[in-house]
């Protein structure tokens, strides 16, 4: 089993270049189908997290709980595990981890006990004092199970003095720092909490008398449900009863959603904000043409994340949208581990030029982002070696400089290619024959904003400005944030 958790971690490293995600979370009351539409939930939510995936369902008496390495598809398929999870009530979640091991005791949802009676909670998000707060609950005589910021929120909900289990909570989130959407399950009870900015996020849906948290609207479209509204920042929603009852402890604060859910995240058909995250990235695309347009006989985007803003980019520009490259889905899910050798062939094993389309063409290359630079290398290489004549790379979002702390797997600050090298540089890098980023006002603008208000910034954009609306206390210095001690990976438990 190490062996195997070890070839999994490579496997995401070589794959997927992109920033990821942390998790995706979902929650359902008062349905007989509590536990298999959790299932369809999760598996919507699936492109936020593939490292492992849990369910916990309660039937009125007690909790069940079931919990699995790799995605949902593979292991709530058949009817005999979902009847492992009986009752009316289910929280699920999808895992990719940045903070805790590969080890099956970290996948969510965790279940404990406490005085006030069971409680399952699952996290998408990350605690910037995690390790602060662990290290005291350890000398206080807290023996922590798994390696995970969230055991922290059970452990600070566990030792809370006060006597209902909803202020328990109350006293834990007041405790915590950093970004969070949270979803409990309790006796007969779903709550959903978000982080007072709002940076996580976290919708409400209906279908029929049951209620539903979301991470995104996606979730609620696969099984039915109608979208209500979105758990607002700093707001806590309990569902007893069949019946929503919000509560708002925290001092009011501005809304500060992550940015890189409307340039990454959500899936493409998910609603952010009232518009289609889709949209939005071909709103970026435009601004991009406005800013940095150059003359070339194609758009051609890098699949599939730079469809949308590609689209978008074609359209203002009048310019022909071509598909210069095709991409193998199946690469990193279904194909095994490859050898040395194999390995060696590095993007091409996911995309591959469509030389028919791109040979003694001038091309403009776009993607929503650039990390490390390495993947974008390879990418203008090989449309140089299928017969391009020009490429021209063009990014719909702004240099990422800063690292993130708030649940996302950001390399830290020298492993940033533009947080180390100027523009010509990393064109050069890149090998492309110009490079632009979309400008942060330009961003702001497809969001339909004037300009970032330099003040109070309408989002978490702490990627392009370094601007952190949450310190992150665990941060030891410019480049380490420190992590919860691993277990062995050799443990199943």
């Amino acid at each position: 089993m190490k062996k195997n958790i070890k070839n999994q971690k490579k496997k995401l490293k070589i794959y997927n270049p992109k920033l990821k995600e942390e998790c995706g979370v979902f929650g359902i009351s008062n349905s007989v189908d509590a536990s298999t539409l959790a299932a369809l939930g999760l598996h919507a939510l699936q492109h936020r997290g593939q490292e492992g995936c849990g369910i916990v369902s309660y039937d009125g008496k007690n909790y069940h709980s079931e919990k699995r390495f790799g995605l949902v598809g593979d292991n709530f398929n058949k009817e005999k595990v979902l009847k492992k999870l009986p009752g009316e009530y289910a929280i699920g979640h999808n895992r990719y981890s940045t903070t805790g091991g590969t080890t099956l005791r970290n996948v969510q949802p965790f279940f404990a006990d406490t005085n006030t009676g069971g409680i399952a909670v699952a996290h998408n998000g990350n605690l910037t004092n995690a390790i602060t707060l662990r290290n005291k609950l350890v000398e206080s005589g807290a023996i922590f199970y798994s390696t995970s910021d969230t055991e922290t929120i059970i452990q600070l909900i566990a030792k809370s003095t006060r006597e209902k289990k909803i202020d328990k909570i109350i006293d834990a989130l007041f405790q915590i720092q950093g970004a969070y959407a949270l979803v409990f399950l309790t006796q007969n009870t779903l709550i959903g909490a978000r982080d007072p900015f709002g940076i996580r996020p976290l919708v409400i849906g209906k279908l029929n008398k049951s209620y539903i948290f979301a991470s995104e609207t996606c979730a609620l479209d696969i099984i039915g449900a109608k979208y209500v509204r979105e758990v607002e920042n700093g707001e806590i929603v309990c569902i007893e009863n069949n019946e929503l009852k919000s509560i708002k402890p925290f001092p009011e604060k501005k809304q500060r959603p992550c940015v890189f859910e409307y340039i990454y995240f959500a899936r493409p058909d998910s609603i952010l904000n009232g518009k289609c995250a889709y949209e939005y990235r071909k709103d970026f695309g435009k601004e991009l043409a406005k800013e940095s347009d150059i003359d070339a006989d194609l758009v051609v985007p890098v699949p599939d994340s730079g469809n949308a803003a590609a689209i978008g980019y074609g359209q203002y520009v009048k310019r022909n949208f071509d598909l210069g490259i095709i991409r193998n889905h199946y690469v990193g899910r279904t194909f095994i581990e490859p050898i040395q050798k194999i390995r060696s062939l590095g993007v091409k094993l996911k995309l591959n030029a469509n030389k028919s389309t791109i040979k003694n063409k001038k091309i403009v290359l776009i993607d929503d982002s650039l990390v490390r630079g390495t993947t974008c290398h390879k990418i203008v290489k090989m449309l140089y070696d299928a017969g391009a004549k020009e490429v021209h790379v063009r990014i719909a979002s702004p240099e990422i400089k800063f690292p993130d702390f708030y649940g996302i797997d950001t390399p830290t600050k020298k492993e940033l290619l533009a947080a180390n090298k100027n523009n010509n540089e990393i064109c050069e890098y890149i090998n492309a024959k110009s490079l632009k980023f979309l400008s942060i006002n330009g961003m702001y603008r497809a969001m339909g904003f004037e300009k970032r208000n330099i003040t109070y910034p309408q989002l978490t954009d702490h990627y392009f400005t370094g601007d952190y609306p949450v310190k992150p206390i665990d941060n030891l210095g410019d480049d380490e944030v420190t992590q919860l001690s691993l277990l062995s990976t050799a443990s199943n438990n």
